[in-house]
């Protein structure tokens, strides 16, 4: 029942600007970095990050991928919520033979699916820039696709609250504007302590060695937070 719901779901997104979201996120990414490698070239490739280009448009990269991250999270939850606000068919919705975990489960999968395509076409545009510019070296596809999904895993939390919060509540404002001062607050991650989940993205990203705990963090934290969410969901009138 689950696949259903998902499937109409996908459906319902399509026609709204949902999958522009994960579509101009990474290619914007991917273009302000070709901009900067392409007007910085001598610099950037021929004297600072001469040894390991790769590694230097990763680096150049990563400092902007946290709050990225965190905008489309917020963008994302809010807007499949708003397409049941919008069409008010929350009660059509509801009033199916399914428990109403199963509709928070699918708009959570709905929204991972759209965060993993945008956490593939980042390593691929990052990938096309890198090949553009002529970078040496082995290509690290690897690491082109941690650039993304490592700080998604890590940023899990902030998902599992936005989407407790926007299916919720039906004034978008307030998750809304808690999400962007969240989204301007993790540019800052580098700098708070490793404890704040907010600075978990930047971890992950800055240490290597501490990138799949702090990862293993984002998803526990998480889980608590979706079942917490789900189960509130469940109880709350919000047709």
């Amino acid at each position: 029942m689950i696949g259903k719901l998902l499937s109409t779901d996908l459906l319902k997104m399509r026609r709204t600007g949902i999958w522009w979201i994960v579509f101009i996120g990474p290619v914007g990414l991917a273009a302000m970095q070709a901009l900067n490698f392409g007007l910085r070239y001598d610099y950037l490739v021929r004297d600072h990050y001469a040894s390991d280009p790769w590694s230097g448009l990763i680096e150049e990269t990563s400092m902007f991928v946290p709050i990225a991250v965190y905008l489309a999270m917020t963008l994302l939850t809010a807007m499949i919520a708003n397409v049941e606000n919008r069409q008010n068919s929350w009660k059509q919705t509801l009033a199916l033979p399914v428990r109403r975990s199963q509709v928070f489960a699918s708009k959570f999968l709905a929204c991972l699916i759209q965060l993993l395509a945008a956490c593939a076409l980042l390593a691929v545009s990052m990938l096309t820039v890198g090949l553009l510019l002529k970078f040496s070296g082995p290509i690290p596809y690897l690491d082109l696709l941690k650039l993304g999904v490592y700080p998604m895993l890590a940023a899990l939390p902030m998902l599992g609250f936005m989407l407790w919060m926007t299916l919720t509540l039906r004034n978008q404002a307030i998750p809304i504007s808690l999400g962007i001062a969240a989204s301007l607050s993790s540019v800052f991650g580098g700098a708070m302590p490793d404890v704040f989940p907010l600075a978990w993205p930047a971890v992950v990203l800055g240490n290597g060695e501490e990138a799949l705990r702090y990862a293993g963090f984002g998803i526990t934290l998480f889980a608590v937070l979706y079942l917490l969410g789900s189960i509130h969901f469940s109880r709350k009138d919000v047709a």
